[in-house]
C-alpha cells in the first residue's frame, strides 16, 4: 500500500505544482500590465467615463450632444444644416429632409462640395444611426478641426428623428 500511494503522489506532483503556478503567473502578468499602463504617457485609464455625454465630447471635453427638441427647433427655423455621416448608399435610401451627406469614411472628398452650405449655417448637426454609431461624432470633430464652431451631434439621429415623425426623404 505504501509503494502505490507514493506512485500516485509522484504522478500528481505536476498537477499540484501547476495549481499554484498558474494563478501566480496570472497575478504576475496582471501586475506587469497595470504597472506598464500606469507609467506609459498614453496609458489607458483604468476607470473611465463611458457615458453618452463623455463619448460625444469635443477635444476640450465639452459635450457636443444636441437634444432632439433643440434640433427640431433649429430645423423648423432653418437655422441648422443637418449632415448625414452614414455611407452614401444609406443616405440615398432615406435621410432627414434637406440633409447633406458627408460619409465619414469619405469626408475629405465630400467636404469641398458641402463647404458653401456649411459656411452659411448658424449651426451644424451631424447624425448617423444607432446609439453606438460614432460616425457622426467623428465627422463633428473633423468639422471642428476645419474651423466650424457651432457643431453638434444628434445621437442615434436617424432613428430618433424618424420615430418622432419629423420630415424625412425616403427613396426606397
Amino acid at each position: 500500500m505504501g509503494a502505490s500511494f507514493f506512485k500516485i503522489a509522484v504522478r500528481d506532483a505536476p498537477l499540484r505544482q501547476s495549481l499554484w503556478q498558474v494563478p501566480a503567473l496570472l497575478a504576475l502578468a496582471l501586475f506587469l500590465a497595470v504597472s506598464t499602463n500606469h507609467w506609459r504617457a498614453d496609458g489607458i485609464p483604468l476607470i473611465g467615463d463611458w457615458s453618452t455625454e463623455a463619448r460625444f465630447s469635443d477635444t476640450s471635453g465639452d459635450s457636443m450632444i444636441i437634444p432632439l427638441e433643440r434640433a427640431r427647433q433649429l430645423f423648423k427655423e432653418e437655422a441648422a444644416v443637418f449632415v448625414d455621416a452614414r455611407p452614401a448608399s444609406q443616405y440615398e435610401d432615406d435621410h432627414i429632409q434637406g440633409a447633406l451627406n458627408i460619409p465619414w469614411q469619405e469626408a475629405d472628398s465630400y467636404f469641398m462640395d458641402a463647404l458653401g452650405r456649411l459656411e452659411s449655417a448658424q449651426a451644424i448637426i451631424t447624425y448617423c444611426d444607432g446609439e453606438s454609431c460614432d460616425l457622426s461624432h467623428e465627422l463633428a470633430l473633423f468639422l471642428k478641426e476645419m474651423g466650424f464652431d457651432n457643431v453638434h451631434v444628434l445621437v442615434n439621429g436617424w432613428t430618433v428623428w424618424k420615430e418622432a415623425g419629423l420630415p424625412v426623404m425616403v427613396n426606397k
